[in-house]
Parts: structure tokens; sequence; C-alpha cells
């Protein structure tokens, strides 16, 4: 009986001890809910701590990056992206229990508080990284309340986050000196590398330096840093993570620490980046970024050899990618007298010659012409358009890849003519390449030679198609698939321009040696392993060189930003040679493509334009071996303004003697003794510069004395007042020579180009008068209202001491 009294009331004493306990923890549980909601732990989103903001290579190499709004150089990073290396040594040294204890460790703080009394000062305040976490978001002072409050806010971030959670906001959030903070900027500001690629030492070092980040910056005071550094190295051999050799290694290594800087890389790329992509902390490019530095360095030179306010441009792209691998917009980013800021990639500009080759494939890949089709480099007198031709001559009889290959306005004009201007004005806008048309925006025959707006960017996105079959596609600048808009993404769609054929030939047709011109012994050697191009716009504001191999499209452009004229200054020998020398730096001897299944090459023959198989011998005045796209073999270009001038044939009679019969034969039924014969005839604007036999009236034999005459044309145009080949001196006293120049045969207004530039018309008494005042050789070309053409060639020299000025 006493037993169960005794029993029975000892189970109500343990039921109050358990509710008194459940009630207890339930109040501190409540306790710590409530001062969680009154006072919440702060956030680096609550604080407005931003990252850095780092535009990157395809290595993952900062080209540059922008301090947060506080001015503070913070790059986002994870534990994945740290080297194994700093996390171990960060661990050992810093919290060795981290992923074990619940926010604090309380053998450290006894520690700590041991050995802070035993010396009457701070030591050690036994933090771990969650508490030094907390103490970053929320500051305290160094006293016992203060370590309270650490410690409750330690408590609470475990809480909320996770150990990998509360492990990377140290890893960005850890003070690293100054204005630095996190591992990953440490690592690129002190050491110049990523935070992934740190060695051993280097770990040891950045993994101690939040302990005194002013007193152990490596950049001020490397002696002070490598003793800390090494104790947490020896600390890290005492606990059995390193081996005595590696302890021994990392010890030896110097104290080499960068003063802190951020790379100017791609400096005008990367601040329309961050522009474009705002909420992006880390905007990984395509961009190379050694290859980046060198051609930085290449261009701060070579701009030197320039005036003021000259600047230059290099945009270089991989065809096999369609990315971007180097991004110059401005010659020298530091020197604002060259317009540093002003990004002519993106610039739109006129592109003197450098569209051409696209006139031509269209052209080709519509059977207009192939690549040996006769054009003609002649005036284009009492046309539309008139341009002047910048060799200062005039070629006559020209094939296509030659007028390419030597940039001939004329002809280019013609072909444009034929092939429409509103047809390549869509092509290039189907590709997603518009030209921008000033005045009217309506196409006109000026796009040939630059008479619009374009970028360097398209003129990539052009060439690059060249050498993938004629397919235009984005270029790429980022790496992340999602971004797909505008210039800056990474969109894939694909738009055709040419064929695989035309493209093919056209790429070919741009293959050749360097031009003599470049004097330099390191650019003469033949190079037929580039295809290029060069353009100078109007006035010579812009002068263009554009490369293509199988690997790589280069740009490169020079002139002056604010659209001045710089002459003297064009494609040939301002931008060329500095292709050239990418070309032999990037792409020295490339294995260029097999041509496509539909291109074939085959012999043609001059005028007609037709294949030499189908051509009688003697109707073949010329022969050139053409490139052909789909077997198509299209005569020579009519010249659909100009009577009289076409190429074709003339059948005429001729008797058992050779003789021509003409009209009214006073022979007996002369139709039974002749023969037809067959002639091929030149378009007639072209015969100035065709050999005499090949001429219209060289052709013709001699006419019958029985029959009228055969009149095949009117009375031949011709120059009165200079011979062909005469050498003119001025007078003693005079640098110049006047000359009056008559005209016989011909018909209407007639008009005069003097080497290559159109001069006058013939005066009321109809002369031309020419003040000649360049020495060297001249050309003379007269044209009639009819398209007929008259040229002469001569020679106007001083004497020796008219040159020295005497």
């Amino acid at each position: 009986m006493v037993k169960e009294v005794q029993t029975s009331s000892r189970l109500p004493a343990r039921k109050k001890f358990t509710l008194y306990l459940a009630g207890s923890i339930a109040g501190i549980v409540t306790a710590l809910w409530l001062l969680n909601l009154l006072f919440p732990l702060p956030t680096p989103q609550q604080s407005g701590e931003g990252f850095t903001q780092v535009v990157t290579d395809r290595h993952n190499q900062v080209l540059r990056a922008f301090p947060d709004k506080n001015g503070v150089w913070r790059y986002p990073t994870t534990p994945d992206e740290v080297s194994a290396d700093y996390l171990n040594a960060l661990l050992s040294y810093e919290d060795r229990w981290f992923y074990y204890h619940p926010g604090i460790n309380p053998v450290s703080l006894l520690r700590a508080a041991i050995q802070n009394i035993r010396c009457d000062c701070i030591v050690s305040g036994g933090s771990t990284i969650t508490m030094q976490v907390a103490r970053r978001f929320s500051p305290h002072a160094r006293s016992i309340n203060g370590k309270l409050q650490q410690i409750l806010r330690a408590f609470q971030l475990e809480w909320h986050y996770s150990k990998e959670e509360i492990l990377t906001l140290y890893l960005n959030y850890a003070p690293m000196g100054g204005v630095i903070e996190g591992v990953a900027a440490a690592s690129q500001m002190y050491l110049g590398k990523p935070a992934s690629e740190l060695s051993l030492a280097e770990s040891a070092l950045l993994a101690v330096l939040p302990q005194a980040p002013t007193r152990l910056r490596p950049d001020r005071h490397p002696e002070r840093a490598r003793a800390a550094r090494d104790k947490v190295l020896k600390r890290l051999y005492t606990q059995g993570k390193i081996t005595l050799e590696q302890l021994e290694y990392a010890q030896l290594e110097n104290i080499v620490a960068l003063a802190p800087s951020t790379p100017q890389l791609a400096p005008l790329l990367s601040r329309q980046l961050i522009n474009s992509y705002t909420n992006k902390p880390v905007i990984q490019t395509t961009l190379d970024g050694e290859l980046q530095r060198e051609l930085q360095a290449l261009l701060a030179e070579e701009i030197q050899r320039f005036p003021e306010h000259q600047s230059a441009a290099i945009l270089l792209v991989d065809n096999h990618e369609r990315s971007v691998k180097a991004y110059l917009g401005s010659a020298d980013f530091t020197d604002d007298s060259r317009f540093a800021h002003v990004d002519m990639i993106q610039a739109t500009r006129s592109p003197g010659s450098t569209l051409k080759p696209f006139i031509y494939g269209l052209a080709i890949d519509q059977g207009l012409i192939h690549s040996a089709s006769l054009l003609r480099d002649i005036p284009r007198h009492l046309r539309s358009y008139q341009p002047d031709n910048f060799a200062q001559s005039f070629s006559g009889p020209v094939d296509a890849t030659t007028a390419l290959h030597q940039s001939l306005n004329l002809p280019a004009v013609q072909v444009l003519e034929a092939l429409g201007p509103a047809s390549f004005s869509a092509a290039l806008e189907n590709a997603g390449t518009p030209y921008l048309i000033p005045g009217d925006g309506k196409p006109s025959l000026a796009l040939a030679l630059g008479g619009g707006g374009f970028s360097a960017w398209k003129l990539a996105s052009l060439y690059s198609a060249l050498a993938n079959g004629g397919e235009v596609q984005a270029l790429r600048l980022v790496t992340t698939p999602e971004n797909t808009s505008g210039s800056h993404g990474s969109g894939h769609e694909k738009r055709w321009l040419l064929s695989p054929e035309a493209s093919w030939v056209t790429l070919n047709m741009l293959r050749q040696s360097r031009p003599d011109r470049i004097r330099s012994a390191a650019l003469m050697t033949s190079h037929p392993h580039m295809a290029w191009k060069t353009g100078t716009s109007y006035g010579y504001r812009d002068a263009w060189a554009v490369g293509v191999t199988p690997t790589y499209t280069m740009v490169v452009w020079f002139g002056r930003p604010d659209g001045t004229p710089s002459p003297g200054q064009y494609g040939a020998v301002t931008a060329l040679p500095l292709l050239f020398r990418l070309q032999q730096r990037l792409d020295p001897s490339p294995a260029w493509p097999q041509p496509p299944a539909g291109v074939s090459t085959q012999s043609i023959c001059w005028p007609s334009g037709k294949s030499a198989s189908d051509t009688p011998s003697d109707q073949c005045h010329v022969a050139h071996t053409a490139t052909l796209v789909r077997e198509q073999i299209p005569p020579t270009l009519r010249d659909i303004d100009a009577d009289g001038t076409s190429p074709g044939t003339l059948t005429i009679r001729i008797d058992k003697n050779g003789q021509v019969l003409g009209r009214n034969c006073t022979l007996e039924n002369p139709e039974s003794r002749h023969q037809l014969k067959t002639l091929a005839i030149w378009p007639g604007n072209l015969e100035p510069w065709i050999a005499p036999h090949l001429r219209r009236s060289g052709q013709l034999p001699e006419n019958s004395p029985d029959c009228e005459p055969l009149t095949i044309a009117a009375d031949p145009l011709r120059i009165v007042g200079i011979e062909e080949d005469q050498t003119l001196m001025p007078a003693s006293f005079t640098n110049t020579q006047a000359l009056a120049l008559n005209t016989l045969g011909g018909y209407g207004r007639k008009a005069l180009y003097l080497n290559g530039t159109y001069h006058s018309e013939a005066d009321s008494s109809g002369l031309f008068r020419i003040e000649l005042s360049r020495p060297g050789p001249q050309e003379i070309v007269v044209v009639d209202s009819q398209g007929t053409l008259a040229r002469v060639r001569f020679n106007f020299e001083l004497r020796p001491d008219q040159i020295n000025g005497h």
C-alpha cells in the first residue's frame, strides 16, 4: 500500500517537469521566432550591396569589370568555382568544424575567452565562418554585448541558410583590403587570375587576408603577408592536410601581388554589354582575351603612324562558330584625342567598294555573268550616274575577276545596272544586313561605290557568309544561349544571300596576292591564301580592308569618327597592310575547301561570252577560262542605255575573191557566186582599246568594185591635236601645258575625260581646252552622244630645272 502511494505521488511531478520543459522550449522557440521577426537578418539584397558586373572572355578571363554602386569590387563566385586548395586552407585555418556546428563553436569561444583574459586584450574572437558572415552583415562593437549579438545572428544565419549558402556568402563578401571583397575579386585584382587557378601558396595567402586585410595587403606589405601565409601553410601541415614536400615548395613561392586594377580589354564592347544585360553579374563573351590584348597593343602601336584624331577598328570573327574572337571599337581607349570612346564597329559609315563582291556574287547566281565575263571600264557619258574612276584611267575591256581584283568602279556599276539596284538592296535586307540609303531611300547605282550606310559589324556578317556557303547568320558575342536579341545575342537565325556555288566562286575571285604598292619586304610575298577586298569612301573618309580565310573573317577600318576627310588615306595603303599582318598572325596557310559539285570551269570566248566549243575559231578573238555556276554561260552583258555598242555578230556576203558584196551588184546573179561570212563584233565603245584588226572596220574585207560599198558604222570618232605616245614638255618659264583639241567624226554632244575623270564638254567652237599640270602618263577619252569613244595616250614631262623649281 505504501509503494502505491509513492508511485502515484511521483507521476504528477514527472508530468509537471515534462510540461515545464516543453513550455520552456516552446517559449524559447517563440521568443526566437519573435526576435527573428523583430530583428530580421540583414541580407546583401536589403543593404543594396550588389556584385561587380564582370565581362569575361570565353575562358572566363576578365576583360573588364564595373564596381557596384558603392564602388566596391566584388566578383560573384561559388564554392565550385574556387580552387580546392583555397577551400581547404580556409576551412582548416578559419573553421575546421564548419560543417558540424550550429553556427558557433563553443570550444573555440572558450579558448578565445581564456586567451583574452590572460592577455587582458583581444587576442582571438573565436569566430566561426558563420559568425564572420553575421558580423559582415550586422556589424557590432568588439565587446561582450557585441559578441552575444554576433552569436545570435550566427544562429539566425544557420536557421535561414544552408552551409553551402553561408560559405558562398563568405567567399563573396569577405574583406580583402580597401574596396576589394571576396576571394574572386582578390584573386583577379592582386594575382591576375581567376580563383579557380589559385596555387596552394596563393590559397593560403588569400585565406588569411580577411584576418587583417589592411595590414596584410600583399601589394603593400609583402613580408607581413608572407609570414601570415606561412602560418596557414604550417597549420595545414600539422593537421595532415598537406605533405612536407608541399609545405616546403609552397613556402618557396614569393609574394608577387599587383596593385589593384581592372583590365581594360574590349572596353567599348563591355560597356555595351552591361547596358544590355543589366541584371547579369557575369557576362561571358566569345572573345579570346589573350588575342584581344595582343591586337589592342598592335593597334595602339599602329595608330601612332597616323595624325591626331585618326582612329581605327578591328573585328575578328571565327567563321566556324560565327563568334567574335576580338572586338576593337577604337584605336586606343586611353587616347581621347583619337575619339577613344566612339565604337566604330557599330558605327554607320560608307562601305566604299567593300560591297562590290556581293554585286558580282548575286549577278553570278542569277546567270547574268560568270567569273570571266567581258565588262567595260569606260566613261558613262550622258548616263544618270557617272562616277569617276579611282584608277584615273580606263581599262576598256576587262574580265569580271580582274575588275573585282582592281576594284574598278565602272564595271561594278555596269553589273549593278544589269542586276538592278532595288534587287541588290532587297537581297541585303533579306540577309538581315540592310543598306541604309540616304535621301529618299530609293536604291540607285551609287550603292556600288558606297553610296549609303553600312557598318563593320554588317560587313563581317556578309563576308563570313562567303566562307559558309552563302548563309548569313547572326554573329555571336555572348555564350549564354538564351541571349538571342540584337547584335549582342547568340541567335542562330539563318538567311541565304548566295548559293553555295556562287559564294565559293565569289570568294575564289577575291583570292589574290598582295599588291605591289605595299612596300614592306615582309608583306611583299605572295599570299593567295586569303580572299580580300579594300574600300575607300567618298572624300577619303573611310579606309577599309576585309579579309576571309576558311577560319577567320577580319575587318579593318581607319578614318576619323567625326567624318572629316583624310586625303591620301585609302584602303589599299592604310588598312590593307594591317589586314595582312593579322592574317599572317592568325591563319598564315589555311587549307581551302574544294569547290561544290555545281562549280565547273570552261573556256569561253570574247566578245560573245559563249563557250569556246560552241564558237567558230575565227569568232573567238580572246579566250578565257571561266568558273561557272550550275554550267550557266551567260552572253556578254549588253549596254542597255547606249545604241550601237552591244556585242554580237554581223553576217556579210563575200565573193570568191573574199571581197564584200554590198548592194546593187552589177554581176549577173551574184547570189550564185557568194558565200556568207559571220564576224564577231565587239561593243562599239570598246574599240579604242582593242587591236585594230579586231575592230569592225579591221574585220571587214575590201568592198567588191561591182557593188555599192557596205556601210556598217558612222564615221569613226577621232581626236585631233595630240598623237598617240607623243611627249609634251612645257616652255621653260612654266610648269603647265595648255592644249586645244578638236575631234572628227562622231555624233552629237561630246565630252572629254582626262585621266579617268570627267573634264568638260566641247566649247562653242567645238574645241576642248585642257591645261596639264601633273607630269606623267596621260589619257584622254572623248565620247559622243551615241556612246562612240576615241582614246589617246601620251606623256607630259618637266625638265629637271622645272622639277627642282629653278
